[in-house]
């Protein structure tokens, strides 16, 4: 079974983020409050589903799918 991520959730849909599968993006991603273990939300997606708007740590956060691709999550 492969490992979902953000990317793959639907609106309104809720998770924990697991882990990153991207060395370079996770720093970014990290310094933006996107840390192993908080509860991460899709709130909506742009007409052409992409950026994205997740709430992650009580804040939203936008973000490109490709950027949401490297957020391994759990539900």
């Amino acid at each position: 079974m492969s490992k979902r991520s953000v990317a793959d959730l639907k609106i309104g849909e809720r998770a924990t983020i697991q882990s990153f599968n991207d060395a370079v993006m996770s720093l970014k991603l990290l310094e933006m409050g996107c840390l192993p273990g908080a509860e991460v939300c899709l709130h909506c997606k742009a007409p052409l589903g992409d950026p994205i708007c997740l709430n992650v740590s009580g804040y939203c956060l936008s973000m490109r799918r490709s950027e949401a691709a490297t957020i391994l999550i759990e539900n």
